[in-house]
């Protein structure tokens, strides 16, 4: 932007022509000079003028809000009138040739801060074209009494737009994934973005700040984010664990909530349960956990000692079972198993046969 008057230079690289940063541009010009002009003259680019019929305008709405917010007058010039906006093609020339050409800089921000000391330095001591016995530095002191108070607050520019998080805790804004907290993870959220930070909401509420990536295909993450995350899945695979042994054996529940009063950890002792009916099975089990309960010990020890207890039983059990003894059975009893084996029926084949023949 360059001021009618005095010529001074606000100067400032982006890196696309979005209307977003077509309106950081007035921002931050407006407090670079801390002052706003009363009237800014545009050419007809769409970021200003959406359509033209005549005398009639329609004016970026966009636009429209950022003069009300600043109160000054958007006004764009007549169509094929060059002269109307000579100053500004004037500056753009001498930038071109006292700045830009041949110039080295290692990325945007060191661009610009090569521009701000280039406009304070040698273009603001350039005589001003209005009047030759002042700087254009001088010329914009004097002009500046007419320009109008820049508001205390100023215009957002942020660029606001509506995501959902799908499955995993990222949204994805500008081609790059920002993490957010899994507890939000398949909501509708929006994401405030300027030029240096990514800001994610779940309506009026904060959840990740994140530095801006002007990469594509990269993965932004809060390292808080990834640790809640693993000790959720941790947790839930816990759980889930848990679940799968109380449904397959009912009674363990009575024994978790035993341990979780004396502050044993669960997890821990599903995993021992597990494994004690893997090998022993549900039968076993079940008389095994239903004894350390009556016993009040909430412990796989316990339920290993039952075990134990049920293995010595089962071999007394054994050891104290009669011989089997001799039955003596009536002969008709031992008839019934004898195996009859069927003759074959070829004899009475051939009876029939020397009948057919005799007849004949």
């Amino acid at each position: 932007m360059i001021l009618s008057w005095s010529r001074d230079i606000f100067l400032r690289f982006f890196l696309d022509a979005h209307i977003k940063n077509f309106l950081r541009g007035h921002v931050q010009a407006f407090e670079s000079w801390h002052s706003v002009p009363r009237v800014v003259l545009y050419d007809n680019l769409k970021s200003a003028v959406l359509e033209r019929k005549g005398q009639a305008i329609r004016f970026n709405p966009t636009l429209l809000a950022l003069s009300a917010h600043y109160r000054f007058e958007a006004r764009p010039v007549a169509p094929a009138r060059g002269n109307e906006k000579g100053r500004v093609e004037r500056a753009i020339r001498y930038i071109r040739t006292a700045f830009f050409e041949g110039r080295t800089f290692d990325g945007l921000d060191d661009l610009n801060a090569q521009a701000d000391a280039w406009v304070n330095g040698a273009a603001s001591a350039r005589r001003c074209p209005e009047d030759s016995q002042l700087s254009v530095q001088q010329a914009f002191d004097q002009e500046k009494a007419h320009l109008m108070d820049i508001p205390v607050t100023p215009f957002c520019c942020d660029e606001i737009r509506g995501v959902t998080a799908a499955k995993t805790p990222y949204v994805r804004f500008d081609l790059n994934d920002y993490s957010i907290p899994h507890t939000h993870v398949q909501r509708s959220l929006s994401v405030h973005a300027s030029l240096h930070e990514v800001r994610i909401l779940d309506g009026q509420q904060a959840l990740a700040t994140h530095p801006r990536c002007w990469n594509k295909a990269q993965q932004i993450e809060i390292e808080a984010h990834v640790q809640e995350l693993v000790q959720h899945k941790r947790a839930a695979r816990a759980h889930r664990d848990t679940d799968r042994l109380v449904h397959a054996l009912p009674q363990v529940q009575d024994l978790l909530t035993e341990a979780a009063k004396r502050g044993e950890p669960l997890g821990r002792i599903a995993r021992e349960v597990q494994e004690l009916l893997d090998v022993h099975g549900r039968t076993q089990m079940t008389a095994a956990v239903a004894d350390a309960i009556s016993r009040g010990v909430a412990h796989p020890h316990a339920v290993r000692l039952a075990l134990q207890h049920q293995r010595q039983r089962q071999r007394q059990r054994q050891q104290q079972t009669p011989p089997p003894l001799g039955v003596a059975l009536s002969a008709q009893v031992r008839a019934r198993d004898i195996a009859v084996r069927p003759h074959s029926l070829d004899g009475y084949d051939r009876l029939t046969q020397e009948s057919d023949d005799a007849s004949n």
